[in-house]
């Protein structure tokens, strides 16, 4: 059962992964032709594109795919407390376990893309490939406040370690 339990959590997080990662690389303007960004849009086409026929955008933002977002958290949750054998909760409680879901999932992805982004920048400085351009739209944004507050020691960026230090403390502030 255990066993059970994880596969499922591990492919519905993918699921809900997916489906931020084409949130977050929206909100970020990351370049849509980059392989990549096209494999994340190829696989929550057939999510969105639905959704985008009935819900049209709300100035900038993509409704569709935000509620896309809430529904895949919200069959998620609903999932994960059925096999746990648990009771269906209110109302109030789902809605704030959708969030918090959600809410874990960004810290989460943000977590690995700055540290997968620190890496790769110090093993391949000024290289281009495909994921290190999806992870300079996505983690930027988020280290440019640490890069005013923190300045480089001797060349060295620790703008990425103290983000991450930051994500680390949120995700244990988190119920």
């Amino acid at each position: 059962m255990i066993a059970l339990l994880f596969i499922v959590r591990v492919l519905l997080s993918l699921a809900l992964f997916v489906v931020l990662a084409r949130l977050l690389l929206q909100w970020t303007r990351a370049d849509f032709r980059n392989p990549i960004c096209q494999a994340v849009v190829r696989l929550t086409n057939p999510l969105v594109i639905p959704l985008r026929r009935v819900l049209p955008p709300i100035g900038k933002v993509d409704t569709a795919s935000v509620v896309a977002l809430l529904l895949v958290a919200s069959v998620e949750v609903l999932i994960l407390a059925g096999l746990h054998g648990t009771a269906f909760p209110s109302a109030l409680q789902f809605g704030e376990e959708v969030v918090l879901e959600i809410a874990r999932m960004l810290l989460q992805t943000y977590l690995f893309a700055i540290f997968l982004y620190a890496v790769l920048s110090l093993i391949a400085p000024g290289g281009y490939s495909p994921l290190q351009s999806v992870l300079t739209s996505l983690c930027e944004p988020v280290l440019r406040p640490f890069r005013r507050l923190i300045p480089a020691v001797a060349g060295l960026d620790l703008s990425p370690l103290w983000a991450i230090i930051a994500i680390q403390a949120t995700l244990l502030l988190l119920p």
